[in-house]
């Protein structure tokens, strides 16, 4: 075994840019959603990457991540570089880990249908665990640990289409002993909260949800007890929260549900995760991104930057999180202080490729789908793929999403890695070296670039010189930047109905917006309060199914391209 092996991820490489259009310096802490980390290779047939059921532990000013199926764990100072430790002393192989650190020591516990352990770890670095009990009086799923302030240890848990999220108090100084019995928090009231009912866009409603991934935070003496539903393979998969006086309530549903939530875009999904607050006390959700195409568990893993108002709602800021987000090293109160204001430059544009798979094209490159890919003919590593963006922009960022295409990986190995080279044109015939990472030998599935300088071309060609198995494979190759023309008008004029036979439903609809590459529809039970999204490309009309019933709602619409994001000045209610 190795006790550490250590695979610098995620980092937001600072690369020389050239035919620059000004000289300004791009000093800039940002990262871009999905996580750009070692994601592990499932051990059983097919072949695919995946993560899940993440949480995030400050332990001695250090960030410890955690996830389902992945060989161990990862480690950041930042929450921009990742690396990774390998360990086969705790089960690794379980879902839903949860840890707490208490003392000196941090404790392990996973899900298990027959015996729940809980680990022990002074030195987490070294990957070495140690049993600190064998098992506890019987077997929980999707646990989650909570230290109160008073230092009164928690446990919840749950994972069912037909039982409720349990919690119960531990006497972690005798060996977490139960104190008292389990007790019953919430269950499914998916007649009520559309969030809850299953299907990408929430339409299956005959099928009782999947109630799981308990997760507690306190905040101003406010106890939020977090859950993920409907399931993990939806676009719709989402975290709810409860809130209380009492760890052990009785719980009143928040006002603002889901609270965690991202329907569509080039990422979708925002359930089971877990809530942290970093250094400066800034809040994060860490989640679950859903592809799901191969398996139903191919998942991936995006943080969230989070926040609690003045009245104690609780919302995570997943608009526009699919694009670059800052990392603040102070204390900062609003999702504005994150969005360094690059925009989306490659979305739907022109693509040349070397060769493609009949049914996996070059545009499924550039389409904002992360469940599609383009995959080269052969599997050489001489193929390239060459967007051109129509017109010179200034771009800023780039991330490459590899795909897996004919891939026989199973679990981890000293070959998987991407080395490739990407170039900038002007012309599409002179071409410039960008990126040079010919000699990479860092797992980076989905590699996020920021240039030194911004770089004004029309054109990036990617050449691949190596990929770990199977054909090249892109799911998106994103360009991000500003744009050299004006931002969309407003939209002026939409229409909500609300459906009269099930209130969980609104259907809305606007007139297309010239200039405009796409539309973020922000909604909430407070005109002051639009904490959900919904964001589409070219349509001008949604149909919304993850309303509460008994609640009115309050809507608009922004509009965006390359050059901005401009707000509308009408916010319509729904009763």
């Amino acid at each position: 075994m190795k006790s550490a092996s250590y695979f610098k991820l995620l980092v937001p490489a600072i690369i020389l840019s050239f035919s620059c259009h000004r000289k300004v310096n791009v000093d800039l802490k940002t990262y871009c959603n999905p996580l750009n980390i070692s994601y592990r290779f499932a051990l059983d047939s097919p072949s695919r990457r995946e993560a899940a059921d993440p949480m995030v532990l400050l332990f001695k000013g250090t960030y410890y991540l955690f996830a389902s199926k992945s060989g161990g764990y990862w480690y950041s100072d930042d929450l921009l570089q990742w690396n990774f430790i390998e360990s086969n002393s705790i089960p690794t192989e379980e879902y839903a880990p949860t840890t707490i650190g208490i003392g000196d020591t941090i404790y392990f516990l996973a899900s298990s249908a027959t015996k729940s352990t809980i680990y022990k770890t002074s030195d987490p670095m070294s990957g070495k665990w140690t049993v600190a009990r064998d098992s506890l009086p019987f077997p929980v799923w999707d646990p989650a640990f909570f230290m109160d302030d008073d230092n009164r240890l928690y446990l919840y848990w749950g994972c069912s289409n037909a039982n409720p999220i349990y919690g119960i108090e531990l006497d972690y100084k005798k060996n977490f002993d139960l104190i008292g019995r389990p007790v019953a928090l919430f269950s499914s009231h998916q007649e009520k909260y559309g969030w809850e009912n299953q299907g990408d866009y929430n339409e299956l409603v005959s099928r009782s949800p999947w109630i799981e991934g308990a997760w507690m935070n306190k905040h101003k003496g406010k106890y939020y007890l977090q859950y993920a539903s409907p399931g993990t393979e939806f676009k719709s998969y989402s975290d709810g929260v409860y809130v209380s006086e009492k760890p052990l309530g009785p719980f009143t549903l928040a006002g603002n549900n889901p609270f965690s939530s991202k329907p569509e875009g080039f990422i979708a999904g925002a359930g089971h995760g877990g809530t942290f607050a970093d250094k400066y006390g800034n809040y994060w959700h860490i989640a679950t991104i859903t592809i799901s195409v191969k398996h139903m568990f191919e998942r991936r893993i995006a943080l969230f930057p989070t926040f609690f108002d003045n009245d104690g709602e609780m919302y995570a800021a997943t608009a526009y999180s699919d694009y670059p987000l800052l990392v603040q090293q102070k204390k900062i109160s609003s999702p504005a202080a994150l969005f360094p204001g690059w925009m989306l430059l490659s979305y739907g544009k022109n693509v040349t490729v070397s060769s493609s798979v009949d049914t996996l094209p070059g545009k499924f490159a550039t389409d904002e789908n992360i469940r599609t890919y383009w995959a080269s003919k052969s599997a050489n590593t001489d193929e390239w793929i060459i967007i051109d963006m129509e017109k010179p922009s200034n771009v800023y960022a780039i991330q490459i999403n590899f795909a897996e295409h004919n891939t026989r990986i199973f679990g981890r190995n000293d070959s998987i890695y991407y080395q490739y080279l990407i170039e900038s044109s002007s012309d599409g015939n002179s071409w410039n070296v960008l990126a040079d990472k010919t000699g990479n030998t860092l797992d980076t599935p989905h590699d996020y670039l920021v240039l030194k300088q911004p770089l004004r071309c029309r054109f990036l060609k990617l050449t691949a010189f190596h990929v770990p198995d199977g054909h090249v494979a892109i799911s998106d190759f994103r360009v991000f930047g500003k744009g050299t023309g004006n931002k969309p008008d407003a939209v002026n004029k939409f229409i909500v109905n609300r459906n009269n036979n099930d209130k969980r439903i609104a259907e809305i609809s606007w007139n297309k917006v010239p200039e405009a590459t796409g539309y973020t529809i922000r909604y909430g039970i407070d005109k002051n309060k639009l904490y959900l999204h919904y964001q589409v490309y070219t349509d001008t009309s949604v149909v919304i199914r993850n309303l509460n019933a008994g609640l009115k709602y309050y809507f608009t619409i922004e509009s965006f391209n390359e050059n901005g994001i401009t707000k509308s000045k009408i916010i319509n209610m729904a009763e």
